[in-house]
């Protein structure tokens, strides 16, 4: 019971992001090690929420697109695979549909908040401020405690249902699992670098995979020679001056 609760407000908090500014408690590196603290692995849980950010790096909400729920998916996909003993094979593999369905519940929610609206386009009008304030945090508490109740639930009542159907799943079964958690991130940073990519960032990313490839440099190196090459581009090369800006540009701006 207190696992579950725990879980259903760390469900909870990770619809919080956009109340604290968009710090990104909504990821899966950060939810992820949270449930295998309250469960008493943190380390499968990071080992879990480094798995299922590489696949959900990519997923962005953009205009009327809904993607899937990772938050959901995150929380309930890491809780089930640390309470069945499993691996991160086995959180990737629930994950996915229980984003999808918790994306589907969403936007449920989403139709319901939808409603408040001509009561707040009325107070608007009045100039009634603390009745706007009102189904601001209405409309945030429907969202927030109607995923942690989800959680919550699922996890008291699914925990040995899940149990049952992981110990049921053939070991052929389990080995594709463990194939697609190889391959799914790579999938997560093409659909990220699909957003980013340009002719000036290719060379970047080939010389990126060289270094990790054919030279067989540990990712943290990588990652540090990138931070040089930006410092190195941006305050010695543009000296201060931000990429793709030139000194009128600038001054424009900070007349602006």
């Amino acid at each position: 019971m207190m696992n579950a609760l725990l879980i259903g407000l760390v469900n909870a908090i990770g619809y919080c992001d956009y109340l604290f500014g968009g710090i990104m408690i909504n990821r899966p590196i950060v939810l992820a090690p949270l449930v295998g603290l309250v469960l008493g692995d943190l380390q499968t849980g990071v080992i879990i929420g480094g798995t299922l950010e590489l696949v959900f790096m990519g997923v962005v909400a953009i205009g009327a697109a809904t993607p899937p729920d990772t938050v959901t998916g995150s929380v309930l996909g890491t809780a089930f695979a640390i309470m069945t003993g499993s691996g991160p094979e086995i959180a990737l593999a629930l994950a996915l549909p229980i984003a999808m369905l918790s994306q589907a519940i969403k936007i449920g929610i989403y139709l319901i908040r939808a409603s408040l609206m001509p009561k707040a386009i009325k107070y608007a009008e009045e100039g009634n401020s603390k009745g706007m304030e009102r189904i601001h945090w209405a409309s945030f508490a429907l969202l927030t405690v109607s995923m942690g109740v989800i959680a919550f639930v699922s996890i008291l009542m699914g925990a040995e249902a899940m149990e049952s159907f992981v110990n049921s799943i053939p070991t052929q079964v389990l080995e594709g699992m463990k194939s697609a958690a190889g391959l799914l991130p790579a999938v997560g940073f093409a659909l990220l670098l699909k957003m980013m990519i340009s002719k000036k960032m290719a060379i970047f990313y080939v010389l990126g995979f060289v270094l990790a490839s054919y030279m067989q440099l540990p990712i943290m190196a990588v990652t540090l020679m990138g931070v040089v090459i930006a410092v190195i581009i941006e305050f010695v090369i543009g000296e201060g001056t931000p990429a793709g800006l030139n000194k009128s540009d600038e001054e424009v701006l900070f007349d602006e």
